[in-house]
């Protein structure tokens, strides 16, 4: 049975979440259940290739490409080019889906052209529905782990795909230690003095771009202390009142974004150009008026994109009367 998941109002706002698919935990450990779902003509596999999905312009060429390609399941090409096994999605009602790696094909080759243009999913993700751009970032998640862990960490032997595609077996007999996919804990924060809030910039960012602060979670840390680490280190000031808001997967390429507002006790900035090329202190009014621009880059401040939760942070301190 699918298991009730109440979501918060919060929760449900931010991208990449929110894609509806009973995951199906213990029925994919049965080897014949995941047979029979591979077979059946109802089922839906998503193409991937090499982090990117293919896009199909709309058939009378009029209309911007909004749908990811799935692959014809009576096709057998497909299946002989593979670079793993399908990987088990989840169910919605009676229909399996699967993600298909077709990384292995060279770019230009027929078959691929045929499904559509290989498409980042920043891109593709402004052109879907919510429940899609979250079922495309647990793809990207998982089939991103699967690249980056055909070894076995503790012996270095090849591991073998079980389980649908939720975790890889050390082929040794004499480890065969489990592997899961994994999700790095980062936090994300709002810093503000009530009518004033701290952004920071990467040298990576576009024209006028500046975001919240954030960093990764550090082993025997709790959530609040890596929040107060990571605004100490790069922008020399402390918080307090550190305030839990939402959370959001974000796969680029495997991390849970954990997003926080806080108050800061100083002021000074004390910017550490190593991992910020700049700083600063922004008024509402300033944030506000960002939130506001449209158009092409012009040097004024910007915000970061609607997907991220960077943004929502920003707008939610908007909101707020602290």
């Amino acid at each position: 049975m699918r298991p009730m998941v109440i979501m918060t109002n919060r929760s449900q706002k931010n991208f990449y979440t929110g894609a509806g698919l009973d995951r199906a935990t213990v029925a994919r450990k049965q080897a014949d259940w995941l047979a029979q779902r591979l077979a059946a003509p109802e089922s839906r596999f998503l193409a991937v290739w090499r982090g990117q999905f293919l896009v199909a312009p709309s058939p009378d060429g009029t209309e911007a490409a909004t749908r990811p390609a799935y692959l014809d399941p009576s096709a057998p090409w497909w299946r002989e080019a593979a670079t793993l096994a399908p990987a088990f999605l989840g169910v919605e009602g009676d229909i399996a889906h699967f993600a298909v790696d077709l990384s292995g094909l060279e770019e230009g080759h027929p078959e691929l052209l045929g499904l559509g243009a290989p498409t980042e999913l920043r891109t593709l993700a402004h052109q879907v529905d919510r429940p899609t751009a979250s079922l495309l970032a647990y793809v990207r998640g998982l089939l991103g782990w699967h690249q980056r862990h055909r070894f076995c960490g503790v012996c270095g032997t090849v591991t073998e795909v079980i389980e649908g595609g939720h975790v890889r077996r050390c082929t040794n007999p004499d480890c065969k230690t489990l592997h899961f996919p994994r999700t790095d804990p980062a936090v994300i924060m709002l810093v503000h003095d009530g009518d004033r809030c701290v952004l920071g910039r990467q040298a990576r960012f576009g024209l006028g771009m500046y975001s919240t602060l954030a960093g990764f979670v550090e082993p025997g840390e709790s959530l609040e202390e890596a929040v107060a680490r990571e605004v100490m280190e790069e922008a020399g000031i402390q918080v307090t009142d550190v305030r839990y808001q939402s959370s959001q997967p974000w796969p680029f390429p495997s991390s849970l974004m954990l997003g926080f507002h806080a108050r800061a006790v100083t002021t000074e900035l004390k910017v550490d150009l190593e991992e910020l090329e700049d700083a600063r202190w922004f008024s509402r009014d300033e944030v506000y008026q960002a939130s506001l621009r449209r158009g092409p880059p012009d040097g004024s401040l910007r915000l970061p994109g609607a997907d991220s939760i960077a943004r929502r942070l920003i707008e939610d301190w908007l909101a707020s009367d602290v």
